[in-house]
């Protein structure tokens, strides 16, 4: 018999725990079916009106025309590609350097902290920020919208999400492993690139496919600075399609043509976020 069997003081309060355990398992428990009913919802309603306008001519055709009868998404595909390719290998450099220095030598110094500081402001900083900031800085001075200012936009998005996922994959490596290579005589340089960063490899490379994933479907940067473009188009000085644009503009639209095309866009990001979002879960997965 326990010793609450003897005090009734202590077996109330042990009731009372059970009470509100039981209280708040039960509200945790709602919460998460609330959220998951919207969520089966919106792919339910996503796989329902965007898999029926699947076809080649998405992948082969341009953008149309309102009312016509044939049509794609090429050039915005083609446009998205691009610019989240390149927003990534502009942004995860800077991420995964600042990432480090963060980690291993500005633990406590002000530089680091002000580094964090500012690198947190631009975490739960709205894109549509950014966006207006890449406006004014490059759109307004060269005054023509491109493709470079979507990628710069999309990379200031990339940039913050890396830091934070190399700082904190670097964090967790065991001192010890750190400690045996100095003790072998290597110097810092080495023990950084051969050993903290091949141990939290897989970690990085996480956070750096989340960010791509977060970049995939935003629309407001890109309407400040890409803006869009009816035909195909690789210069990336002139204004450049995309695919979140695109749906937007086609879903706003009153056109059936346009609307179908934006439900497919639609469901061709989500997948595309849910295979990246599914690697990256299963690379953290294998990490531990």
């Amino acid at each position: 018999m326990s010793l609450a069997s003897f005090d009734p003081g202590r077996l109330a309060m042990h009731r009372r725990r059970k009470r509100v355990n039981a209280v708040a398992l039960t509200l945790s428990l709602c919460a998460m079916a609330f959220g998951l009913v919207w969520l089966v919802w919106i792919l339910v309603e996503t796989i329902r009106l965007g898999i029926g306008g699947l076809a080649l001519s998405v992948f082969t055709e341009m953008t149309p025309p309102p009312q016509a009868e044939t049509g794609g998404l090429a050039n915005a595909i083609f446009g998205s590609i691009v610019m989240v390719t390149l927003a990534t290998a502009m942004g995860t450099p800077i991420g995964v350097l600042a990432g480090i220095y963060l980690a291993e030598y500005g633990q406590r110094s002000w530089l680091g902290s002000i580094t964090r500081f500012i690198n947190d402001i631009l975490l739960s900083a709205p894109s549509i920020v950014i966006g207006l900031f890449i406006y004014a800085v490059v759109v307004a001075r060269v005054k023509s919208f491109s493709a470079w200012a979507g990628i710069l936009a999309l990379a200031l998005i990339v940039i913050p999400v890396v830091i934070r996922t190399t700082e904190n994959m670097l964090v967790l490596v065991p001192n010890s492993l750190r400690e045996a290579a100095y003790a072998l005589g290597a110097p810092k340089w080495k023990v950084i690139l051969s050993v903290t960063l091949k141990a939290s490899g897989a970690g990085v490379i996480t956070g750096v496919l989340l960010a791509l994933a977060r970049i995939a479907g935003e629309t407001a940067p890109l309407l400040f600075t890409a803006l869009s473009n009816q035909f195909w188009t690789s210069d990336l000085s002139q204004p450049m399609a995309s695919l979140p644009v695109t749906i937007f503009k086609f879903a706003m639209s009153p056109y059936e043509n346009w609307q179908k095309l934006a439900w497919t866009g639609v469901f061709l990001i989500t997948l595309g976020v849910l295979v990246l979002n599914i690697t990256a879960r299963v690379l953290f997965r294998n990490k531990h």
